[in-house]
């Protein structure tokens, strides 16, 4: 058994942060010393662990709900989580996709930019157009 401080440190996790899980029901609330002190035990720990690495995977508060429910049933098979994280790995191509059209907005409009005076800057130009993924960009006010 852990204290929450000893947990945070083991787990790179913060302590308000194990605090939050605990009072959503993503972790169990622990037990408690006599002093009133959380005292944790391996099972919290691998949870905690869990969760921490589904969020640096980008798997929502309720995806990891979902997954854990997964784990707590003993019946599950292995298909169900693999299907979830398809899912997951589609929503991450698509951010992608839209993170490199982002980049090539901002890097063409940027290479546009002689860095004059603001009522001639294409950029700022760029930004009152309606769709700046286009070729022809009009303004949303004509």
């Amino acid at each position: 058994m852990i204290t929450i401080g000893k947990l945070s440190k083991r787990t790179g996790c913060n302590i308000e942060t194990i605090r939050y899980y605990e009072r959503i029901g993503i972790l169990l609330k622990p037990l408690r010393s006599e002093g009133g002190t959380r005292l944790y035990n391996r099972e919290q720990i691998k949870r905690l662990v869990f969760v921490r690495r589904s969020r640096e995977l980008g798997f929502s508060l309720e995806e990891i709900r979902t997954l854990l429910r997964l784990v707590d049933d003993k019946k599950t098979t292995c298909q169900k989580i693999k299907t979830m994280a398809e899912r997951h790995l589609q929503d991450i191509e698509k951010k992608i996709a839209d993170l490199q059209r982002l980049q090539k907005t901002l890097d063409d409009i940027s290479s546009q930019c002689s860095g004059g005076f603001v009522p001639d800057c294409p950029i700022i130009d760029t930004l009152f157009t309606e769709n700046i993924s286009s070729d022809k960009q009009e303004p949303i006010i004509s």
